[in-house]
Formats: structure tokens, C-alpha cells, sequence
């Protein structure tokens, strides 16, 4: 049978909502099944109701390990609550606040009772942060939210004061401490009902939408595209961007259109991902189908100049031209690195380009042309969020479509992905340079080369994976690959000596990093080549013999 993704989804794909949430209130969790228990990942702690890996007793014990760890770390703060818009999100909010309350935690929720994207929650936390007096109390935030996963999922992540996600130590610690609350029944946990938290002196509101939409032109030139005409159409994907899309046209007065404005908890007005799933993946051309639909039926008379789209907490960002369709997001963060770094005078002259170590290479050759020095981290934003604070650090991005950079002066503007601002920057380069992200990009590679990237999965079993994450350079003893001398074999990142939890080999002209999945029976392999698709098959081939030789 064809495959249908791409097509707009049938009621056979949607989840039944009303079973999703019976199951997040009365399903206990299986403790001695290892899915069902509180497990951090780089975004949180995710799951569903329906597999018993995300309901209310989870949130309620993760929430009281976070009000205990806050309280060891000395953080007294207000704590910023924020929720996109899937279906868990609510209720996990709300079993969030009990809590929160209980314990007299000051929590600042949306004053709108809205969506709020995770980059204005990490925007809210800094700005509140630099505004309060010295040696005052420090805030930090919770967004629930399990990004662009599908519909039936939840997903419950912690940003402390930097305003970015929490690191490994942080998430461990919540982690264990919320397992051993769950193994008590949770015994230890403080909750009152929500009308009461809801009530509370504790409980106040905060305008996440202004805070972060008016002080939107201390990042972006929005006059440059005000003056420029540049039509914008925003897709927020049935996300928590729906509202910010739609103050921003209005309130900078930009000529922009927000293309989908339904929000539904089914999504049923999504195309299907490429694996028949309902996915709100905005770097996908199965996600983005329709929005593709849109510019490419217009050709060169298409609707909008820029159209983009976002995941449902908008921390991602999707490029679609006239011209190129959906960029892949390698090729626009290229773009976007190298107009940055020329059109920012006032950044740090020494700021470095901050990209994660399975990020394409042609944005080395582009840091290279700038006179910039790269700095190539693990898989995870959290390593970006030193260099944005300090500035010294001035863009971070990741191979999917994450991203976030500094406001003009230099100073800091979210330490999270931002898709909300990547999506703006597209019209901001089409505005002062006068050319589509995607024609600029072409211009990239007829300078240093067009590669071709992919990833694909290897079956591993659990042995195999955690033997993947614990290589050593010395473990591989090839030295070609796809007819290449290996000039490299790392299993720490060369930006800043952290494990990359697998293994990453590189030639003059390719690479590829292969990693273990949290969550299933396989590896990733990513792999580039800057000879072509033949040449990135043989790589692809050859990564794959060498990592099932040394983890066998």
C-alpha cells in the first residue's frame, strides 16, 4: 500500500481525548517497568496516559522532587508555569499548581489563562532575573510541554534561573527523588485542591505574551521588514504560537498572515509525518505538507515571501520560500549563521558559533569564512546556555531545527530554542538582503561545497547501545572510510570535552556520529558528504559495518 504520509489525517489516527485523559487521572504506573517510571531525557520527562508512562501521580512526584530541589539549591524565587497546547498539557499544569501551592512556592502563571511557547517562558525567567536588585531571590520555570511529539503525549521539562533546560545533574536528581516518592505511594508529597492553589496568595499572574512580543526589536530589525513589505505567512501547527503569530503582525505592523489558527488538542487538520503519524514536526515535508502545498501552488506569485512553522511549544522552526520549498534545517542554520555574524555589530567581535557536533559541516566552513572560531558540542541545547548568558557564545543551533541567538547589543535573548525568533529571522534576511534564506544558501554552497546529509536507524539491542555509549577512539581501529583516511574517531565533543554518548568519525571530506536512542531499539546513525549522494551511501554503509563490528 502507498504510504499516506503527507496527507491530511483520517479519524482513524486520531486519539480518543476523552480516554487520554481518563487514563491520565486513573492509571497507577508500574514501578518495576522501567517505561513507566520518571526518566529524564535532553526535553524533560515524556510519555502518555494510554501507556501509563505520563499521568497525574508522575507529575505530582516530579513536581514536589523540583520544589525540593530548587529549595537545596537556594532558589526562592517565583516559578514561571507555563503549558502548550496537547491535550496532557492542562491537566499536568494544573496537578503541577496543587502542588506548587501546597508548598508555598510563589507561581506565576499566564495572565491570559493561554499557550505559552517555551521560548517565552526561558525569556520570562532572564528578564525577571537581570530586573531584580542584588541578592534577591532568583526565579526559574516549568513548561509543559512534550514539544512536537504527537498527540497523546505529554511532557513535563524544568528551566532553573539560567532560563534554559536543566543539566543532567539537576534532572538525575529530580528524577530519582520523584521515583522514590512514587515507590511511597507519595508519601512526602504536599497538595491542596486546584480552586484552593488557584486561590492562593502564592498563585499570581504574568503576561508571558507582551514581555516577549514587545521586546521582540531589541533582537530582530523588524523595521527592515515593516519597510520592506516582506509577506509573512506563520503556521503555529495547532501550537502554543497561535496568539504570539498574531500580536506580532499587529503589534510591529508587519504584513503578516497566520496561516492555521486551530488549536486541537487531535490535530486532526495535520498531514500525516512520514511514518503515518500524527507529528507536529515543523521540520518535516510530511508535517509541513499543506504549507508547502500553499507556496509551491502560487510558483513565483506564492501567497507569502517567508511562510514558517513551528512545533507546538514553538522551540523549532520550519523555512519555506517561493523558491526552495522547506529548507533543511542544516542549510538555513548555515544561512543564518552567516548573516548573523556580519549584520551584528553589536556582538562580542570574539563570540563563537556554537552548533552540536551532528550539525553539518558547511557551517565549519562558514565560521571559518567569517574569521569565527567554532565550538562543536554534545546533542542537547543545554550546552549552549553558558555562551548565551556570557555572550561569549553569541548563536547556538541544532541539526533539528533548533536554535536560539543574542539580542542585538549582545546580551542575552532566551536560553532555550527559539522558533518563534528563527522563523522572524527568515524575513529579516529576505528584507536586507533581498534574497530568500534558500537562495542565499545557494549561494554557501557554490562557495564551499553542497553536502548531502541524512540519518537512519540501526537495530541494537540494549547491550549493544550502552556498549555504543561507552566507545572509546581507541575501540575503532578502521582507518579509511568510503575511501577516505579517517582524520578523526571522537566520543567527546571537541567544543567543550563532554561525552557524546557514542562516537563520531570524520574524513576530509565526510562524517558520521552514531548514537544509541533513549527510547528505542536502535542507534542513529547521522552521516554527511560533501561527494554526493553515491558517496554518502558508502559512508552510510560502511558507519554502519564499523559501529556493529565494535559494539557486537
Amino acid at each position: 500500500m502507498a504510504s499516506r504520509a503527507g496527507t491530511v489525517a483520517q479519524p482513524q489516527d486520531l486519539v480518543d481525548i476523552t480516554a487520554l485523559l481518563d487514563a491520565y487521572y486513573d492509571i497507577t504506573p508500574d514501578l518495576g517497568d522501567p517505561g513507566q517510571r520518571v526518566a529524564f531525557g535532553t526535553s524533560g520527562h515524556r510519555g502518555s496516559s494510554l501507556k501509563a508512562s505520563f499521568n497525574e501521580k508522575h507529575i505530582v512526584a516530579i513536581t514536589q522532587a523540583i520544589v525540593e530541589y530548587r529549595a537545596g539549591q537556594g532558589i526562592t524565587g517565583p516559578l514561571f508555569l507555563a503549558k502548550d497546547t496537547h491535550a496532557l498539557s492542562e491537566p499536568a499544569q494544573n496537578s503541577a499548581l496543587e502542588v506548587l501551592a501546597a508548598n508555598g512556592v510563589h507561581v506565576l502563571i499566564d495572565a491570559r489563562h493561554g499557550y505559552t511557547p517555551t521560548p517565552a517562558l526561558s525569556h520570562a525567567i532572564l528578564t525577571y532575573n537581570k530586573a531584580r536588585l542584588p541578592g534577591a531571590p532568583e526565579a526559574d520555570g516549568i513548561v509543559v510541554t512534550p514539544s512536537h511529539n504527537p498527540p497523546a503525549d505529554g511532557g513535563f521539562k524544568y528551566n532553573p534561573p539560567h532560563g534554559g533546560p536543566a543539566d543532567s545533574d539537576a534532572t538525575g536528581w529530580i528524577a530519582n527523588r520523584a521515583n522514590e516518592l512514587l515507590e511511597n505511594d507519595l508519601r512526602g508529597v504536599k497538595r491542596i485542591p486546584l480552586a484552593d492553589a488557584l486561590a492562593a496568595d502564592s498563585t499570581g499572574k504574568f503576561d508571558f505574551l507582551s514581555s516577549y512580543v514587545d521586546d521582540l526589536p531589541s533582537v530582530l530589525n523588524l523595521d527592515a521588514i515593516r519597510d520592506a513589505g516582506v509577506r509573512i505567512g506563520a503556521d503555529p501547527m495547532g501550537g502554543a504560537a497561535v496568539d504570539y503569530w498574531g500580536e506580532i503582525g499587529e503589534r510591529h505592523h508587519l504584513n503578516l498572515t497566520v496561516v492555521n489558527p486551530t488549536v486541537d488538542p487531535q490535530w486532526a487538520f495535520m498531514t500525516l509525518d512520514w511514518d503515518e503519524k500524527i507529528r507536529m514536526d515543523c521540520s518535516s515535508p510530511s508535517a509541513m505538507a499543506s504549507l508547502i502545498k500553499r507556496m509551491s501552488d502560487g510558483g513565483a506569485a506564492a501567497a507569502f515571501d517567508v511562510a514558517t512553522g513551528n512545533d507546538a511549544d514553538a522551540d523549532r522552526h520550519g523555512i519555506v520560500t517561493p523558491d526552495g520549498g522547506l529548507m533543511n534545517p542544516n542549510h538555513y542554520l548555515a544561512v543564518a549563521i552567516d548573516y548573523l555574524y556580519r549584520n551584528r555589530s553589536g556582538w562580542n567581535p570574539d563570540s563563537v558559533v556554537g552548533k552540536t557536533l551532528v550539525s553539518s559541516s558547511i557551517i565549519d566552513r562558514v565560521a571559518e569564512s567569517l574569521g569565527r572560531k567554532l565550538v562543536e558540542v554534545p546533542v542537547g541545547f543545554k550546552w549552549f546556555v553558558p555562551g548565551l548568558l556570557s555572550g561569549e557564545g553569541a548563536f547556538g543551533g541544532e541539526e533539528s531545527a533548533g536554535a536560539s541567538f543574542n539580542k542585538k547589543d549582545g546580551s542575552v535573548w532566551t536560553t532555550d530554542k527559539d522558533g518563534i525568533l528563527l522563523a522572524l529571522l527568515a524575513s529579516e534576511i529576505t528584507a536586507v538582503t533581498g534574497k530568500s534564506p534558500s537562495q542565499l544558501y545557494k549561494g554557501l554552497t557554490d562557495q564551499f561545497g553542497a553536502p548531502v546529509y541524512a540519518r537512519i536507524d540501526a537495530a541494537a539491542t540494549r547491550e549493544q547501545k550502552a556498549a555504543l555509549g561507552k566507545l572509546s577512539p581507541s575501540d575503532v581501529t578502521a582507518t579509511e572510510l568510503a575511501g577516505e583516511a579517517i582524520i578523526a574517531k571522537l566520543t567527546e565533543a571537541p567544543g567543550n570535552g563532554a561525552s557524546i554518548g557514542g562516537l563520531k568519525v570524520v574524513t576530509e571530506n565526510a562524517w558520521f556520529a552514531a548514537r544509541p536512542s533513549g527510547t528505542e531499539d536502535v542507534y542513529k546513525i547521522y552521516a554527511e558528504s560533501f561527494k554526493g549522494e553515491e558517496h554518502l551511501k558508502q559512508v552510510q554503509a560502511e558507519a554502519k559495518a564499523l559501529v556493529d563490528g565494535v559494539i557486537a
